[in-house]
């Protein structure tokens, strides 16, 4: 009696640790791809800064850096900062900087909204209407708010599409080797 109670304490522990093997394996297949994601998407927002023109006026002086503020997605930040530390685009120096709601948008050339903060776009899309900062954010419905770049997952690849009348309405050029790779580019309207 001993031994098939011994033998059934065995299966149990045994049973408990490959559940508990499984739920560790479970839970690092659900975040490892998310870390993944942002490590994709901090790699194209600084890609992005080589395949867009900001007008001269843009830049206070012509070694002022390039800023990139991440909005809603603290991951992405922290990836971002440390991927552009002592790294250039376009003769300037880049920098990239946590933001959150509320806070002034003014230095920035490059502003990325993650989708816990798609609930402020249409507002925080429209105030940044008339001015030179490339907007990039994850959102279905970022587009027709009036963000000029949007990722999108298909495949579980990060892929983006481009819309053209936003980056024209904030006097920005994006290269056509940019558009060649984007998944969908919206023509501007006019």
């Amino acid at each position: 009696m001993r031994s098939a109670h011994g033998l059934g304490m065995v299966r149990a522990i045994v049973l408990a640790a490959l559940l508990s093997a499984w739920a560790q394996a479970s839970c690092w297949a659900q975040t490892e791809p998310q870390a993944a994601e942002h490590q994709v998407k901090a790699a194209f927002l600084y890609k992005f800064l080589g395949f867009v023109e900001w007008p001269p006026q843009s830049f206070e002086r012509a070694d002022s850096p390039l800023v990139i503020g991440v909005l809603g997605a603290d991951a992405l930040a922290e990836e971002l900062v440390a991927m552009v530390a002592a790294r250039t685009a376009g003769g300037h120096p880049v920098e990239a900087r946590k933001i959150r709601r509320g806070d002034s948008l003014a230095e920035l050339h490059v502003l990325f909204v993650g989708r816990t903060d798609s609930a402020a776009l249409p507002g925080l899309l429209g105030s940044t209407k008339g001015r030179s900062l490339l907007t990039v954010t994850e959102s279905d419905e970022a587009l027709a708010y009036g963000s000029t770049i949007n990722f999108v997952v298909v495949d579980n690849k990060v892929r983006f599409d481009v819309a053209l009348g936003p980056a024209e309405q904030r006097n920005l050029k994006i290269s056509s080797r940019l558009l060649a790779v984007a998944r969908k580019v919206l023509p501007n309207p006019s």
